[in-house]
């Protein structure tokens, strides 16, 4: 295998959503001092940090479309330098409105990339290469948390909060010009690939789709309920991913009064994110299990959440919150094989639309509801129970789910059975 195409297309797509997650959590750093600054209550500051994502929702499925009918290059190009604009601009408001709007936008020209980088990654990898491109692709999100923390952190010592903004703003628009001249939208265009393996490559992506199956829609989708179990794990999933996510670097800050030690400290529980996910998705591809490798993190991540709140100790907080972080994680990597394992082929592709479109949902949710406890209460306990609660209703929608894999999986062992038992012939 050439290692060509996988040090052209991976390395830059990794940036640069990596950016992008950036520029979607780096409000979480900046929270503290936004509401300072702003005169915010937690809960108006839980909106600022999850209005996001109803903007992120609108373009999930129309980016998609636009990238398999017209060009999924050209559709990140646009929406890289919009998402540029649109977080510089975030810096440059004056009133709690301005923000939640910049946000909103924000989320808007992001909510397209998502699907658009899958149609790409589709046209340049086949289906034995498809989850390890994925796999490369996704872990850019702990990276990028684990960088945008310890940066912030040290921008903020220096700079406003407004100033901080503009700066990781920038990196897009520059980046969106590296993406332009490096990546192409299919083998065909690639001038710097050897042509036996352009055609190699051509030839076994064309054999793949004679053998796919023709998409129904989503009409269809929205009828299956296996589809609906899908979108209600991942909504709770991203309820306490993005809750946690969003609300920690204010945890952390309650350890320290300067921003920069605060954004070290705050890298900490990230960078443990990242082995946890890594190990979690080779432990899985080991032993061909999915559920359990999404379901037992889970809980471990709720279990942790709520000890968290009884410990006072910095040192134990700080290895809780990592504990954690690995938790809310870890399930990335066999999460997304779930659904093609136990949604019909011929509406796998509209189910995970749907499926990242309305789950995502509970980002808005899981920040907004732990601002709106810590302001009735005046901690973070009741927030992180409730995020704690949905980690665990995640787990219960994904073993419902994994029940019926596992009838799948026994009515199709069934079938080869039989077909293996020997055919007795009968005489008159």
């Amino acid at each position: 295998m050439s290692a060509s195409k996988w040090l052209r297309i991976i390395p830059v797509a990794f940036i640069m959503y990596m950016l992008a997650y950036m520029d979607r959590i780096n409000v979480g750093i900046l929270l503290p001092y936004i509401q300072k600054d702003l005169s915010l209550s937690s809960s108006a500051a839980g909106e600022i940090a999850g209005i996001f994502f109803f903007g992120y929702m609108l373009l999930q499925i129309p980016g998609g479309l636009l990238a398999s009918k017209w060009s999924a290059r050209k559709v990140i190009f646009i929406l890289m330098i919009l998402w540029g604009l649109a977080a510089i601009a975030c810096g440059f408001v004056q009133t709690e409105q301005q923000l939640k709007l910049a946000r909103f936008i924000l989320g808007i020209a992001e909510g397209g990339v998502w699907p658009a980088v899958l149609v790409m990654l589709a046209s340049w990898f086949t289906l034995k290469e498809r989850a390890r491109a994925n796999a490369f692709w996704m872990a850019c999100l702990p990276v990028s948390a684990m960088l945008m923390a310890p940066l912030s952190g040290v921008l903020l010592a220096h700079y406003s909060w407004h100033a901080v903004l503009v700066i990781e703003g920038i990196p897009p628009l520059i980046w969106a010009f590296v993406w332009w001249f490096v990546v192409k939208d299919k083998p065909s265009d690639a001038k710097w690939m050897d042509e036996t393996e352009r055609k190699n490559l051509e030839t076994q992506l064309i054999e793949e789709q004679k053998k796919g199956v023709k998409s129904k829609g989503y009409g269809a989708a929205f009828k299956n309920k296996t589809v609906w179990g899908l979108v209600m794990m991942y909504f709770f999933w991203m309820t306490g991913f993005y809750g946690y996510t969003l609300w920690v670097p204010s945890v952390v800050k309650t350890f320290t009064k300067d921003p920069g030690t605060m954004g070290w400290l705050t890298a900490i529980p990230f960078t443990f994110a990242l082995v946890g996910m890594i190990v979690n998705s080779f432990w899985s591809d080991r032993r061909m299990n999915r559920t359990q490798h999404v379901i037992v993190p889970l809980l471990i991540a709720a279990v942790s959440m709520v000890i968290g709140q009884f410990v006072s100790d910095p040192y134990l907080q700080m290895i809780l919150l990592s504990i954690t972080a690995i938790g809310v994680y870890a399930p990335y990597g066999p999460l997304w094989t779930i659904p093609t394992a136990v949604v019909p082929a011929g509406i796998v592709g509209a189910a995970l639309g749907l499926q990242n479109a309305i789950g995502n949902l509970g980002g808005y949710y899981g920040p907004k509801v732990v601002g709106v406890l810590k302001d009735s209460t005046g901690s973070f306990h009741a927030g992180f129970y409730f995020l704690a609660s949905s980690l665990v209703m995640a787990a219960l929608f994904t073993f419902i789910i994994g029940l019926r894999l596992k009838k799948q999986e026994i009515a199709s062992n069934s079938k080869n059975d039989a077909s293996d038992l020997p055919v007795k012939t009968v005489s008159s």
